[in-house]
């Protein structure tokens, strides 16, 4: 698991569901309280009578992209079904004691977050009851895929993710299990762990819930202080600019399909006195699939080092457009495909991450 942003968990390789969850939740402030379990014994107990159980996993301090978790969670149990959040803070997924330790333990607003969003139970285990013989020795292993960007930042983070999405996966046996986009390096490897190793369990993917703002929904956004805030904007910023500018290439390629356009009606219209219509007719003339990832790349870019230059200034960590099977860079010359825009950075004391799905070749 990551920060409290989002839930963690794994699933097998039977279907995997991108969903966005817009509708209102089932549940709401009057809803009964959930129930504490703090034991696999309690867990093992509390079996739902009919339908399926659905398994948000998450380290606490729940905010509204839990609570949009826990509703889609609650939609697809159904009310024979059975909703169950987890809340464990990871000591393996902590390089440095003292982030562990900072690390925000909120349970009673947590009951609250979950049983309004429409949790039946929330598993909230000790360490000793996850690491009853201290820390594992036997860990799953992230492999070269979980080296590369969190991974190269973090080094055996995504380690201690798969191992504790592993274990909590065995002892909730849950038929699905719901996760956020923004942690989308996360996702990708509890998928591909799923689908490696036989779990029997249904991965389902939520998009990335975002502040009025743009600023991705995070508990660590209540370390930014006001002027912080403003600088950490460039993130999401960044990630529209590039979206923008692929929708907006991808609209000049299909007209370059249909248009005929050339250079020399381009200096026709020019000598017409027609100077924007001959600029359009020449960008559609010269207009080339390749351009496409050299492009968004760019335009992320320069919002980020305009935020490099404010002050408090943003220290990029890392901006990557990668292929969401296994987060290797996207080549310049990649035309069509799925891809996502990943961006790492540091606001002050405080390290942000987000992504934005995109797809190349897609018609407009």
């Amino acid at each position: 698991m990551t920060d409290a942003t989002e839930a963690t968990g794994a699933a097998e390789a039977t279907t995997t569901n991108d969903v966005t969850t817009t509708t209102p939740a089932p549940a709401g402030p009057g809803a009964p309280a959930p129930a504490v379990l703090r034991t696999a014994a309690e867990l093992g107990a509390f079996a739902p009578l009919r339908g399926p159980r659905a398994v948000v996993m998450t380290m606490g301090a729940l905010h509204e992209g839990h609570a949009t978790l826990i509703r889609a969670a609650r939609r697809a149990a159904g009310p024979d079904g059975q909703v169950v959040v987890t809340v464990f803070v990871n000591p393996l997924q902590f390089g440095e004691a003292a982030d562990l330790d900072r690390y925000p333990r909120t349970l009673d607003a947590d009951l609250a977050v979950a049983g309004a969003a429409g949790a039946d139970a929330v598993f909230a285990p000790s360490v000793d009851e996850v690491y009853p013989g201290g820390e594992p020795q036997v860990r799953i292993s992230a492999g070269p895929m979980g080296e590369r960007l969190e991974g190269a930042s973090r080094p055996g983070h995504f380690d201690g993710m798969l191992t504790v999405v592993a274990k909590l996966l065995h002892l909730t046996r849950p038929d699905l299990a719901f996760y956020g986009q923004k942690d989308a390096q996360q996702l990708a490897l509890i998928r591909r762990m799923v689908r490696d190793l036989n779990f029997p369990v249904e991965i389902v993917g939520v998009t990335t819930v975002r502040e009025p703002d743009g600023l991705a929904l995070s508990s660590r956004n209540r370390f930014l202080d006001a002027a912080e805030r403003r600088t950490a904007l460039a993130l999401s910023r960044a990630l529209f600019a590039a979206r923008d500018r692929l929708a907006a290439q991808q609209a000049l390629h299909a007209r370059a399909q249909i248009t005929p356009a050339t250079t020399g009606r381009a200096a026709a219209l020019t000598a017409l006195g027609e100077a924007r219509a001959a600029a359009d007719t020449q960008a559609v003339a010269l207009a080339r699939p390749v351009d496409g990832p050299s492009a968004v790349r760019a335009a992320a870019s320069l919002v980020l080092d305009d935020a490099a230059a404010a002050q408090p200034p943003l220290v990029l960590d890392y901006l990557a457009l990668v292929d969401p099977a296994d987060f290797t860079e996207i080549p310049d010359d990649r035309t069509t495909g799925d891809a996502i825009l990943a961006v790492a950075a540091r606001v002050g004391r405080t390290r942000l991450i987000d992504n934005i799905p995109l797809t190349f070749g897609a018609t407009p």
